[in-house]
């Protein structure tokens, strides 16, 4: 049986499912999403026989939900955008 020739290894390139432009929001949405938890924090009660109020802030209630919704949707974001192609891919 002979020997098929060997054909040249073509130089494979590396592909990520994200690149810089995916990278950049995903770590801003994380960071959106941190502030919104320490929005969401505090309030704590010194005296536990004593009601709190503080806990229904409006910081607490109503802002910091939606910071962390807003810091899953960048998430959201980053992940479906497309990455951009490299110009390479298209030459021949």
């Amino acid at each position: 049986m002979a020997k098929q020739p060997r054909k040249p290894k073509e130089q494979k390139q590396n592909i990520f499912a994200f690149d810089k432009s995916n990278y950049i929001p995903m770590v801003i949405g994380f960071v959106v999403i941190i502030i919104g938890m320490i929005l969401m924090s505090g309030g704590n009660n010194h005296d536990p026989l004593k009601f709190h109020y503080e806990i229904f802030s409006t910081r607490r209630l109503t802002i910091a939900p939606l910071v962390i919704t807003l810091g899953f949707v960048i998430e959201l974001y980053a992940i479906l955008k497309k990455p951009r192609q490299s110009n390479t891919e298209n030459k021949d």
